[in-house]
């Protein structure tokens, strides 16, 4: 049985296609893939050293990571207006 398995195995890597010199590229065509841009922004946000604290505790409390925590209670804020 194995000696079956080693020859199937063979067949398998009978080329080698990593290398691309093959391949026509006169019929390629771009392609923009629009979904994969990061789906946040990084932003500076300057708050007094007592309110960010008061925010790393409440967050530790709920076991979040603390910027994840400011996330949930912006998106709350709007949610209510």
């Amino acid at each position: 049985m194995k000696r079956n398995q080693n020859r199937r195995k063979s067949g398998w890597v009978r080329k080698d296609t990593s290398d691309a010199s093959q391949l026509d590229w006169s019929r390629s065509e771009r392609v923009v893939f629009a979904n994969l841009k990061p789906s946040t922004t990084t932003i500076s946000l300057r708050l007094p050293d007592g309110l960010l604290a008061r925010i790393k505790s409440e967050a530790n409390k709920r076991d979040v990571p603390y910027q994840s925590y400011m996330k949930m209670l912006l998106a709350a804020a709007l949610e209510e207006r």
